[in-house]
């Protein structure tokens, strides 16, 4: 058995056939409960918008609600999509979400828009340039630190200042890895979809990593990455389940999006090729099979890219059992170390 790192939930609230938006924010705020029980380090939440498929578009408004139903799990944004938003609101918004809820706050960022073009320009945002997208982070730095720090800021972020929420870089390209690196952050990589330039990115990080940056937000290169995981009694079972991901994937991929759809064994063998292949790429990184089995393909991820922290992902059609997936893998994974970060 390798050293345990700390292992990590990331919810979209997933929406699924035949339920509605309410009953899956009620399943995304009782994962997070059974996530803190099973000793789960960090519950985050993704930002997606205009879609059918998730329902985590105001990802504050549901963080505060899953940060009031816990009590010691960190939870956070993985991520606010900065393009979006104007950084001072999203300095008080996370600001306020730690002033209530204390220390446990992460403030996630990704430069994507998290949604189609039309709906990005509704938004009414910037394009997450990298120039201009380091200066944002770097006024969040700001209006985060201490009030004796930032006195002579002309725009203030009250409440924030002083709540010093510690903020990530997400990325699925050298892009975000050159902007961790540079301002000093922390890195979460999105190879849960996006997984072709993993290892590329994680070199560059480590190897610029910047920890004399103003900006910086810890000493080393600090590396999480994502993984799709599913968790059944049988091997046989987690597979049948995973089809209702690899129909949720298969949609996606097509512009076709929609709720997730109950498993079909018909999925497994089924598919186009060429839809075949999209998927598989899209969701290679993957451990699928009996607890030993996910433990063992999450362990061989760590190991083969030196993970600080892994942030996992699950999709079923019944949110039951992607809570009984998770507690599985909690138990076979064991205890694991707090967070440097």
């Amino acid at each position: 058995m390798t050293n345990r790192v700390p292992l990590s939930i990331l919810d979209l609230a997933p929406v699924s056939q035949g339920s509605d938006a309410a009953q899956a924010l009620r399943d995304s705020t009782e994962l997070a409960r059974r996530a803190e029980d099973q000793g789960y380090a960090r519950f985050w939440m993704a930002e997606h918008h205009g879609s059918a498929t998730f329902a985590s578009s105001a990802t504050a408004v549901l963080l505060a609600h899953v940060a009031s139903a816990t009590s010691r799990i960190r939870v956070g944004s993985g991520g606010v999509m900065l393009p979006n938003h104007a950084p001072l609101m999203v300095a008080e918004y996370y600001g306020t979400l730690a002033t209530l809820y204390g220390p446990r706050i992460d403030l996630g960022l990704g430069r994507a828009p998290g949604t189609d073009p039309t709906t990005a320009a509704a938004l009414r945002r910037s394009t997450g340039q990298l120039d201009s997208f380091a200066a944002d982070v770097a006024d969040l730095v700001a209006w985060f630190a201490p009030a004796d720090r930032v006195r002579h800021l002309t725009v203030r972020a009250l409440p924030g200042e002083g709540t010093q929420v510690p903020l990530w870089m997400l990325g699925s390209s050298l892009g975000g890895a050159s902007v961790a690196a540079a301002l000093g952050l922390p890195f979460a990589f999105a190879s849960h979809f996006a997984p072709d330039h993993l290892t590329q990115a994680l070199e560059y990080y480590r190897a610029n990593f910047n920890a004399a940056a103003p900006t910086a937000q810890a000493d080393r290169p600090y590396v999480m990455a994502g993984i799709n995981v599913l968790a059944a009694p049988t091997a046989r079972e987690a597979e049948v389940l995973r089809t209702s991901s690899i129909a949720m994937t298969a949609q996606i991929r097509t512009g076709n999006p929609g709720p997730l759809l109950a498993p079909d064994e018909r999925l497994l063998d089924g598919l186009d090729p060429r839809i075949a292949s999209m998927v598989d790429q899209f969701q290679s990184v993957r451990a699928v099979g009996t607890p030993a089995e996910v433990v063992a393909g999450v362990e061989e991820f760590v190991v083969a890219h030196d993970l600080d922290e892994v942030i996992t992902t699950t999709y079923t059609w019944d949110p039951e059992l992607r809570r009984r997936s998770y507690e599985l893998l909690a138990d076979a994974w064991g205890p694991t170390p707090t967070p440097t970060v």
